[in-house]
């Protein structure tokens, strides 16, 4: 059976709630079992050779294998790895070893990095097989891509941000961990041998293939289909026409939350102060957590008053809000926005007689305000108004921002500012590259170099103007030009990757922006797809390139 393109519309509507009919697949692929260290390899501990058990040089190849990152040299991270790697040793092995900085993983790393060189090496006949064998499923009898068939290896837990549980020990998933569901008259997946399921079930309401749960954070993980597969591609599709709807109707929701900030209800109030910021600043909504289970992350609706600070006037503005928060992944939102005087004095009013850690809403949980949003218009939540913000801020400044006559180049500056914009007001923020300096070093020089080039271009056209008595040879001139053209192309590329160094463009293009809008920008403006997205963003925005026509509008 072949993969297959398809028309979201053109295929047969299951009753509500049911995703499939039939599904079949060879469950996931699991991680290759532990190899002992070799002989020549050796675990030193204050200089001295130590030969681990098994389960405590298995842990310690993990910190080896990541001895490049910086995550090694961090103190959250040694402490927690050091108190789960000592859990793995044995009695004698815990008297010995008592301190992280007189060990030395020196040998262990250097093999570590050389076996990645040996895997990179690994033919393209084995990674097909493993792909053919996993990587594809029947769902209603079409050949399907899976996305992740693969169970993550145990390893060290890295987080995003300052994350507090960063380099506790993710454990190995075992068969016996995982929940298989495929349709009742498939053939059931073969776990490996000598092991079981954990249990297999036949639930046509969800698309996960598998899952199982993971140690560090008790989150569930699933095996899904590919991000090009025909549910995925719906359920994408319909999150933008969801947007989109929203469109007609936000007049209205505005008007109405700004007349709620006088209500006689301090509940009203709060909503409404909650719902200016998820529509102003693109705040997430944040839902409740179980105390102390994870990171202390919050969004809007579980502010504390210790997150803001409120300034009648801040750098020549008025009514000034300072955010300084933790948002998901542990990534710190720290923003001053002037707000409108309503909103101020509200806020203040929300302040009175409060603690640092007591809640800014104290009345009003996610689930309250999407209920509220899902009264206003079928299927808006608080994440509606992100997607519909991003996608229209992206619009807004690609018509402000790109010009027709512009060059290939110039155009893709001028989107990638347009998509700079979105991640700014997403506050989607990531550490600069490690290789910044040094890659922004090799393009200055390869600027330098071309300019030198140019000079003598056009010292040699010139040259030969001034020998033949007339417009230059035609040879010279086109030399010339090239020249011109590619400083000009680097020049570009020097600016959009300076301007990039902080911002993270891929998670708003994958989530937040409707592909429509990038796919009809690319055809008004003459631009190939390829140029904005690489291949897997093709596959995954494969119904948005099928079905845009040029007039789209969001």
């Amino acid at each position: 059976l072949e993969p297959r393109t398809f028309l979201l519309w053109e295929e047969e509507k299951y009753e509500d709630g049911v995703k499939w009919k039939f599904l079949e697949h060879n469950g996931p692929y699991f991680p290759p079992e532990y190899e002992p260290l070799p002989d020549n390899v050796h675990f030193y501990y204050d200089g001295k050779k130590v030969k681990l058990s098994l389960a405590a040089e298995e842990v310690a190849l993990f910190f080896a294998q990541m001895l490049d990152h910086e995550y090694t040299t961090k103190e959250v991270f040694r402490e927690n790895f050091f108190k789960y790697w000592r859990k793995e040793m044995t009695h004698e092995e815990r008297s010995l070893i008592k301190n992280l900085d007189k060990c030395d993983f020196g040998e262990i790393h250097a093999m570590h990095k050389s076996k990645v060189e040996t895997r990179k090496n690994m033919t393209k006949d084995e990674k097909l097989k493993i792909l053919d064998e996993y990587g594809y499923c029947l769902l209603d009898h079409h050949k399907e891509r899976i996305g992740n068939f693969k169970i993550e290896p145990p390893g060290l837990f890295r987080g995003r941000g300052e994350h507090p549980k960063q380099g506790m020990l993710k454990k190995r998933i075992q068969p016996e961990d995982v929940i298989i569901n495929c349709s009742k008259e498939s053939r059931v997946p073969v776990p490996p041998v000598g092991h079981h399921w954990k249990e297999i079930r036949h639930d046509n309401t969800v698309t996960w293939l598998a899952s199982w749960t993971e140690n560090v954070q008790g989150s569930i993980k699933y095996i899904m289909l590919n991000a090009n597969s025909k549910l995925k591609a719906e359920k994408d599709w319909e999150k933008y026409e969801v947007a989109r709807k929203l469109k007609s109707c936000v007049d209205d929701i505005r008007k109405q939350y700004l007349l709620d900030l006088k209500s006689k209800e301090m509940s009203l109030r709060q909503r409404a102060v909650a719902l200016y910021f998820i529509d102003k600043l693109a705040l997430r909504a944040g839902n409740e957590k179980e105390e102390g289970e994870t990171a202390d992350t919050v969004g809007c609706c579980s502010l504390r008053v210790e997150h803001i600070t409120l300034h009648e006037q801040l750098d020549g503005s008025e009514c000034v809000v300072e955010f300084d928060f933790l948002g998901k992944d542990s990534i710190r939102y720290y923003n001053k926005v002037p707000i409108i005087k309503k909103v101020f004095k509200n806020l203040k009013l929300f302040l009175e007689n409060k603690q640092p850690g007591d809640d800014l809403f104290d009345r009003l949980n996610t689930n309250m305000l999407n209920k509220h949003l899902s009264s206003l218009m079928p299927g808006l939540t608080a994440k509606v108004f992100r997607t519909y913000n991003a996608s229209t801020t992206l619009q807004q400044q690609l018509k402000e921002l790109t010009n027709k006559s512009n060059s290939v180049a110039e155009k893709l500056l001028s989107y990638n500012r347009a998509n700079r914009a979105v991640a700014i007001l997403c506050n989607h923020q990531r550490a600069p590259p490690k290789s910044f300096d040094q890659s922004m070093a090799n393009l200055q020089a390869k600027i330098d170099a071309r300019k030198e080039q140019l000079s003598l271009a056009k010292t040699e056209l010139k040259q030969a103007k001034k020998e033949a008595k007339t417009k230059g040879s035609s040879d010279t001139k086109l030399q010339t030009y090239r020249c011109k053209e590619q400083l000009l192309k680097m020049e570009v590329q020097a600016t959009d990757r300076e301007e990039n160094k902080q911002i993270a463009l891929g998670t708003s293009k994958l989530n937040y922006l409707d592909p429509r809008i990038s796919v009809a920008w690319c055809k008004n403006m003459e631009v190939q797809v390829d140029k904005i997205y690489n291949k897997s963003q093709r596959d995954k925005f494969a119904w948005a390139i099928d079905m845009t026509e040029v007039d789209f509008v969001f």
